[in-house]
């Protein structure tokens, strides 16, 4: 460990067992990265042990990292908001920053006596803003569905309580407006419709039509027909809109589904906001931190629901959020309501995610330009093994022999998803004669780690570890070849591929167990490819050695020619045709072979 590290960890060490926050320095005492804690020794000396265990991106910051500070809080909760106000005054270079060049929509309200409801693209100072909100299509079909349902005024002229000459619009005629600038309406009758869209726009339309029912049926106990006849014309244009609407209807009242994908070089949270059980925004933010997932969703919730004031009851996200309960508190002081993280593990919540997750896929494909497929079925796959990262490269071995003889093993390789064949390799098993596929394993995975050492750091080949290695068997194979890799701190990246009866991907197995795949599903199909491929491509290495050995025996038939020298021919020539057209001179090149044995192999082959 260099002098830097070992300097700072024996500093992190000194820390007190006690919650708060930890400021990161670099150059020049920069601030660079500010987190929370529980325990803050336990937290920070996990930063300058091992290196090996960290993402790219905490590599990235721990080796700017010159120096450190920290601030002691009362309890975790005040650690998180601490943490916020920090970052938020200094902006750190490592920390989630929500990379958005979109532009924002809001509803206003004017302050002014006979209120009036607009489009805008930014918070005017006076009276009140709603919003913001993603899509300037949704805030114009929400803001007309609202002035439809509550006829309100859909030209630009100003009211005043003295307006009864004017003549009325056709949009009155037509039913779509009271009509105020002719004095067809109250002023407490105007007010009372201007509240009630405003309450539309907020709440949606199944709360709204609750609290209008309710209104209806006060009116009709009362025997004021007439007022509750128009609650009821309300009701029905709500009811008609929503019949109407092209949108993801679900039984989710208030709920923002929040999905996380992260890609080669880039991470998105891609979020869909559902009030009155319809989709009814939607946003992306691409983020680039150097935190660990859950971390990276606790930092996103805080800054994107500290721009909103409408906050909902149930956040639903697709993993583990760090301090979700202190996060949960504050969410819940901030809107004066409870409201709860989830992470759904089936029904309609989770097909709801999984079509979040779809979209924040798509950003991220677009953003590194891949097809959408490749990265659904990574991101799938990331998800399906606990991985931190998009498995951009994939590496696949097999074991295959007769009887434990020719016993050689294949190693293929997966980028993107697709197969490199240029970084495909072969091993013929050395160790030990005879069948072991444990041992052989071992040997194979051993002499590549070998190879790394010899070799990095390159972009490809064996000069890179992958991000993820599938080798052909079950626990046994998988037991086999961790102590290898747990030096790598590879030991979670590997997986075992496991067979039914008929040969063919039934599940994944890791160190936790076995892993079900659902054969609908994408990363299915990918899981069986690799599989298919590596059995191919070891099964083909097999038979050619299995030939070569077979030629090798002819060669030894001739005089002056043993099992090295007829091997060293086949690898050559690479087929026994090759080696009976060759001239001496050619014979000649081949490792061991003399003027001697040169002529005595041409003349076995021309004799006739």
């Amino acid at each position: 460990m260099e002098e830097r590290l070992q300097t700072l960890n024996k500093k992190a060490n000194e820390l007190p067992l006690l919650p708060g926050v930890y400021i990161m320095r670099g150059k020049d005492k920069k601030i660079i990265y500010i987190g929370k804690a529980k325990i803050l020794k336990n937290r920070v000396t996990q930063y300058f042990r091992s290196q090996e265990r960290h993402n790219e991106k905490v590599r990235q910051m721990v080796a700017h990292v010159q120096d450190f500070d920290y601030i002691i809080c009362d309890s975790e909760f005040e650690a998180l908001i601490l943490e916020a106000s920090l970052i938020k005054q200094n902006n750190p270079k490592y920390n989630i920053k929500l990379k958005d060049d979109k532009g924002y929509h809001y509803i206003h309200i004017t302050d002014e006596k006979w209120k009036r409801i607009s489009e805008e693209k930014m918070p005017l100072p006076d009276g009140e803003n709603i919003g913001p909100f993603n899509s300037s299509s949704i805030v114009r079909q929400s803001l007309d569905e609202a002035k439809k349902i509550y006829k309100l005024p859909l030209c630009s002229k100003s009211f005043s309580d003295d307006m009864k000459k004017t003549r009325p619009c056709l949009n009155h005629f037509i039913g779509l407006c009271q009509a105020p600038c002719a004095g067809k309406v109250t002023y407490a009758e105007y007010i009372d419709s201007v509240n009630g869209a405003i309450e539309f726009l907020k709440k949606g339309s199944s709360e709204t039509v609750k609290v209008l029912t309710q209104r209806m049926n006060d009116c009709a106990e009362r025997l004021e027909f007439e007022k509750a006849a128009k609650l009821r014309d309300k009701i029905n244009a709500i009811h008609k809109i929503v019949e109407k609407q092209k949108v993801v209807l679900t039984k989710i009242d208030h709920a923002d589904v929040v999905a996380f994908v992260k890609g080669q070089k880039n991470a998105c949270f891609e979020v869909f906001r559902f009030r009155g059980g319809s989709l009814c925004d939607r946003e992306h933010f691409f983020v680039d931190s150097a935190t660990e997932d859950s971390e990276a969703r606790s930092q996103f919730l805080f800054q994107y629901y500290s721009m909103r004031a409408d906050i909902p009851q149930k956040i639903i996200t697709d993993g583990a959020v760090q301090s979700a309960q202190q996060l949960e508190q504050w969410l819940s002081e901030k809107s004066g309501k409870r409201t709860s993280i989830t992470i759904p593990q089936k029904g309609e919540s989770k097909q709801l995610l999984e079509m979040c997750r779809s979209n924040a896929a798509e950003r991220v494909a677009q953003k590194e330009g891949r097809a959408l497929h490749e990265a659904a079925v990574l991101d799938e796959l990331r998800a399906l093994l606990g991985l931190n990262k998009i498995p951009e490269y994939i590496e696949a071995y097999d074991i295959s022999n007769t009887a434990g003889q020719d016993n050689v093993a294949g190693m293929v390789v997966f980028k993107n998803g697709k197969p490199l064949k240029k970084a495909y390799r072969k091993f013929a098993i050395k160790s030990f004669e005879g069948q072991d596929d444990y041992a052989s394993m071992r040997e194979v995975l051993t002499r590549r780690m070998l190879e790394y050492e010899e070799h990095r750091p390159q972009d490809s080949g064996f000069g890179r570890l992958p991000d993820v290695i599938l080798i052909d068997g079950g626990i046994g194979q998988l037991h086999a070849v961790l102590p290898v890799l747990e030096k790598y701190q590879m030991q979670d990246h590997v997986f075992g591929m496991v067979k039914d009866s008929h040969h063919k991907t039934r599940a994944l197995v890791g160190r936790d167990g076995e892993i079900a795949i659902k054969p609908t599903r994408m990363v299915f199909k990918l899981i069986t490819e690799i599989q298919d491929e590596v059995h191919r491509f070891s099964v083909a290495y097999h038979h050619q050695k299995a030939s070569n050995r077979t030629f090798s025996l002819q060669l030894t038939a001739i005089e002056g020619i043993g099992k090295t020298k007829a091997e060293n021919l086949m690898k050559h020539f690479k087929s026994l045709n090759a080696v009976a057209a060759a001239d001496i001179d050619a014979l000649k090149e081949v490792q061991g072979i003399t003027e001697k044995n040169a002529q005595a192999i041409y003349d076995f082959y021309h004799r006739f």
